[in-house]
């Protein structure tokens, strides 16, 4: 139940795996692992999953994409001012 209702709560908006451990009163740590294990199932059905990598806010530095959860510092400058990856699901459109 809770991979579905995590489908759901990423079609209505982009959120970060804190934003999701949050919302269902879950460790992000807890989360992560179904998180992952739903972003594979969803690719092999009509939705397209997107992730905006985390990236420091200080000098730009963009992280890679397969990181979910918010890196502890930046390994250009060393900042800790680093805004989360979000991920997002959308329907694709049928032809």
């Amino acid at each position: 139940m809770f991979r579905k209702d995590l489908l759901e709560m990423l079609r209505s908006a982009p959120r970060s795996v804190a934003d999701i451990a949050a919302q269902f009163e879950l460790e992000p740590r807890d989360v992560e692992d179904d998180l992952r294990h739903l972003l594979k199932s969803v690719r092999h059905t009509g939705y397209r999953v997107t992730i905006t990598p985390a990236r420091c806010r200080h000098c730009g530095f963009i992280f890679n994409a397969n990181k979910l959860h918010k890196p502890g510092k930046c390994p250009l400058c060393r900042e800790t001012w680093i805004s989360p990856p979000l991920i997002h699901i959308e329907a694709t459109a049928h032809p």
